[in-house]
């Protein structure tokens, strides 16, 4: 039940020419040998193939095959399609030595780390000899870690150094943990994670609080030894890091762009990681173009940018000069252009993102009938409807639209343990004033109370009932941010989808029930129109999820009548925007609707400076959404058109 939305498509030839002079053509800014491929599985096949052939071969000869491995979600697949390969066609691992690139320090468990990830999702399911399986020791005495990473590097001489190194790329373009700073002569070293790094790694932790502040890693002198490195990527929100290596200039500020030096060194990536490269983002640069409007409006905001003039400033000499003479070719002169492109620009602002009544909707995102509407505001998280669409939310509300807002998870996570502990201490002062003192629920907020001041493992899965604690503290806040905009009580409903709660950052697989949830709101409410969280960056990410279980059940709603009149529309988060031509819809906000919609905001109080998954990013929500909003607004108007003080934008899903 996985979507594979693609908002822009691509042609096959940018990404997969036809032969060599094509692809020198293409890849002429490009500093690494480059594969780009419309899927992660697809990428991930290849790989694996490759890897297992190379196992085959050494097993032939009665060699070793010497196999490192980073951590993160970016080996999965590949190392997911090799488990496949033992269990279903006999590959063997026994001659295979395994070396784990990175791990944190120090641990207070063997359960958690990079290894242990690697043991759940791939050694502990293939024949690799326990002896061949060589790791950081995240438990050792600080003083041993000098001589450990010595001994690290011989054993990886000794074994005849790694044949084949898979890779991924953190957001601050370190490969392993080398980190901005450092030396392309580092070998295996103890580290500072920097902010960014420990905000990656928070996945694998309960919050980033609890990430190790440091990590034994290999250095980038151990990989450029590697007789083949493969570094792979996926999601657009890997697209700039991989631009900046691929493309940019060689420099220790970006440790991957390293491997620009390496005699064999690839990059694997999906459509999504590779988006920002320019034979993906501005081929007109690099190629001829199959020109639609989606990629004319692309190069038509691009220009404005380059030139620093509005839309309909721009002359027949800018086009030229920039690599777009075949859009003079096409539409005759830079006017026709400029004037087809404002338009359309022009077309996807409204005030009525429900429709307009009694209006001429010939030429608006949203049709005026019928009016009003249902609406449904699929929100991931407990506060992602007013994070990322409040100001609409509002609009919807004020124009008498029958809003309902349907929060697919309970976000307990993400409330941390002061916060259970102020409530439960309130919930003792209640007791004691208006209750025995001895009830039950005074002897509950006793025990969890003592539990998380004096017993709580850090790692362990989280306790039901502090689970319970922390969801009933995430949905009166989401109540209450929805009463402030004007939704109904009995028009909030919470999915508590099952995949989510599992009391860990690590979550299960969408499954059925999920999918069952959401078709039966679907199908109790039968929506006119539907608005969904589209971030589509990241595949493991809890917003893709609840994408997935959305877009599955209206899959198995197809002959609902209800779903024949029904448009969706996708809103991102508080971290980026919809790009400029991929925007459809985009609402306006004044500065009065932008105040009301941070007040929604700082409803949702335990997820101001306490949240756990804030990170690196000092900025709070309000504020992130609100220079996100404002940033939008500002690009509309250098392209040339009104000036608002924010705007809301949104991409229709057309389902299949």
């Amino acid at each position: 039940m996985s979507s594979q939305i693609v908002l822009t498509h691509i042609p096959a030839r940018y990404y997969r020419p036809e032969n060599a002079y094509e692809q020198s053509a293409l890849a002429r800014f490009e500093n690494i040998p480059t594969n780009i491929f419309e899927t992660i599985d697809e990428a991930s096949l290849i790989v694996a193939n490759e890897i297992a052939a190379q196992i085959k071969e050494k097993q032939a000869n009665g060699e070793l095959f010497v196999f490192a491995v980073a951590g993160g979600n970016s080996p999965l697949p590949v190392l997911c399609e090799l488990v496949r390969k033992h269990k279903e066609e006999g590959l063997s691992f026994s001659n295979v030595v395994f070396f784990n690139t990175y791990e944190f320090y120090p641990l207070v468990s063997l359960n958690f780390g990079s290894l242990a990830c690697q043991k759940k999702m791939f050694l502990d399911h293939v024949d690799i000899l326990a002896e061949n399986i060589y790791s950081p020791n995240p438990m050792m005495a600080k003083e041993e870690i000098y001589n450990f990473c010595k001994a690290y590097e011989n054993i990886i001489e000794a074994k005849g150094g790694i044949d084949y190194m898979i890779l991924g790329i953190g957001f601050s373009g370190n490969i392993g943990f080398n980190t901005p700073g450092s030396s392309i002569n580092a070998s295996t070293r103890l580290v500072l994670l920097d902010a960014a790094s420990r905000k990656e790694a928070a996945t694998s932790f309960s919050a980033s609080e609890s990430v190790p502040t440091s990590a034994i890693t290999m250095g980038v002198s151990t990989i450029m030894k590697a007789k083949k490195v493969v570094l792979m990527a996926w999601g657009d929100d890997k697209a700039a890091m991989i631009l900046k290596t691929i493309e940019g200039k060689m420099s220790d500020a970006m440790p991957a762009t390293y491997l620009q030096l390496h005699a064999n060194a690839h990059v694997f990536l999906n459509l999504g990681a590779a988006s920002s490269l320019t034979r993906i983002s501005h081929p007109w640069l690099v190629t001829n173009c199959d020109w639609d409007n989606k990629l004319i409006r692309r190069a038509i905001a691009w220009l404005c940018m380059v030139t620093k003039k509005p839309i309909l400033k721009l002359t027949n000499k800018d086009y030229s000069e920039h690599g777009l003479g075949e859009l003079l070719a096409l539409y005759g002169s830079a006017y026709n252009v400029n004037i087809k492109i404002f338009n359309d620009i022009q077309h996807t602002i409204t005030g009525w993102p429900g429709g307009k009544p009694n209006a001429d909707d010939t030429n608006r995102p949203e049709r005026a009938n019928p009016f009003p509407k249902k609406v449904i505001v699929f929100s991931p998280h407990p506060d992602d409807d007013v994070i990322s669409m409040g100001g609409t939310l509002r609009r919807l509300i004020e124009q008498n639209h029958d809003v309902h807002v349907c929060y697919e998870t309970s976000g307990n996570i993400a409330v941390g343990d002061e916060e259970v502990i102020r409530y439960v201490s309130y919930l003792r002062n209640v007791c004691d004033q208006y209750g025995t003192g001895s009830d039950e629920i005074a002897k509950k907020a006793d025990e969890i109370k003592h539990f998380l001041l004096h017993e709580k493992v850090e790692g362990e899965p989280e306790r039901s009932d502090v689970l319970f604690m922390k969801g009933t503290i995430r949905r009166e806040e989401a109540r209450t941010a929805c009463r402030f905009m004007g939704v109904k009580d009995d028009h909030v409903h919470f999915l508590d989808l099952p995949f989510y709660e599992t009391g860990l950052v690590k979550k299960n697989d969408l499954g059925e029930a999920d999918m069952l949830i959401v078709k039966e709101i679907l199908n109790t409410i039968n929506p006119d129109q539907v608005f969904v969280a589209g971030d589509l960056a990241d595949p493991h990410g809890t917003h893709k999820v609840c994408l997935d279980a959305i877009l599955a059940a209206v899959d198995e709603c197809k002959n609902e009548a209800w779903l024949k009149g029904c448009r969706f529309w996708m809103y991102r988060g508080a971290w980026a925007e919809w790009a400029i031509d991929d925007i459809e819809m985009a609402v306006p906000m004044s500065p009065e609707e932008v105040r009301l919609k941070r007040n929604a905001i700082l409803k949702h109080q335990s997820q101001m400076e306490s949240a756990p998954f804030l990170g690196d990013d000092e900025r709070l929500f309000w504020q992130r959404a609100e220079d996100r909003n404002h940033a939008t607004a500002e690009l509309y108007k250098d392209l040339g058109l009104a000036s608002y003080e924010a705007i809301e934008a949104f991409v229709e899903y057309h389902p299949l």
